[in-house]
């Protein structure tokens, strides 16, 4: 049989467990807002005809089929060859950024897409600009319809945050592996640091569904 579980072994590392927490909290924040800025862009500009659809389109569909650690060490890698050298927190957000803006951009075209045509015909009739309708009738209820998933898709981010550990970030995998090597004790650190992302992840799938109970109430 195996050594038996020697739980107080984490205890000693609970301070850099903690200090990677909140890192992979941060990269996550950061690397939403990215991809929150791209996603609404590019949702807009996919919501209706436009000369710049062939040009998103492929962005969308690039980001959404080849895998993230590709497309993190082509970016902190693979670009430095060229000339383009970041370091590995910018990549690690960059590439979470992008990553995340191609699913969140469709999130935010499928939300557009349930605004009622009505409501556009109406704002026009009331000599409102396109962007001016844009910005104070659709946008704001599309958002609102949005948030739920867009909740979703920040855990799904802090989840793939693991990813950036290959990048010699010390967020919790990069920790983790860290213990690992100097304890050999790969079950207690493992379940410790899954449990961690579960707790948070958890943490934010209760703030979705309280957000779509508000969401339905204001709706009804």
């Amino acid at each position: 049989m195996g050594s038996a579980l020697q739980w107080r072994i984490i205890l000693n590392w609970v301070p850099d467990l903690i200090d990677a927490a909140g890192l992979t909290l941060r990269i996550t924040t950061m690397s939403f807002a990215v991809a929150l800025a791209i996603g609404l862009l590019v949702g807009i500009v996919r919501s209706r005809p436009h000369r710049l659809n062939a040009l998103v389109a492929a962005y969308v569909e690039f980001f959404r089929g080849t895998p993230l650690l590709v497309q993190l060490f082509f970016i902190y890698y693979g670009l430095a060859q060229v000339g383009i050298v970041m370091n590995a927190m910018t990549a690690a957000v960059v590439g979470l950024g992008l990553n995340g803006g191609a699913y969140i951009s469709e999130i935010i075209r499928g939300a557009l897409a349930g605004i009622e045509k009505g409501q556009y015909d109406a704002a026009h009739a009331l000599g409102m600009s396109r962007l001016s309708t844009l910005n104070s009738v659709i946008l704001p209820q599309a958002l609102r319809m949005a948030t739920p998933p867009l909740v979703n898709a920040f855990s799904a981010m802090l989840k793939d945050t693991s990813l950036v550990s290959l990048l010699a970030i010390t967020e919790m995998m990069n920790i983790a592996n860290q213990i690992y090597s100097r304890t050999f004790r790969a079950f207690e650190i493992f379940a410790v640091v899954a449990l961690t992302y579960f707790v948070l992840t958890f943490a934010f799938s209760l703030l979705s569904r309280a957000l779509e109970r508000r969401l339905a109430i204001g709706q009804a």
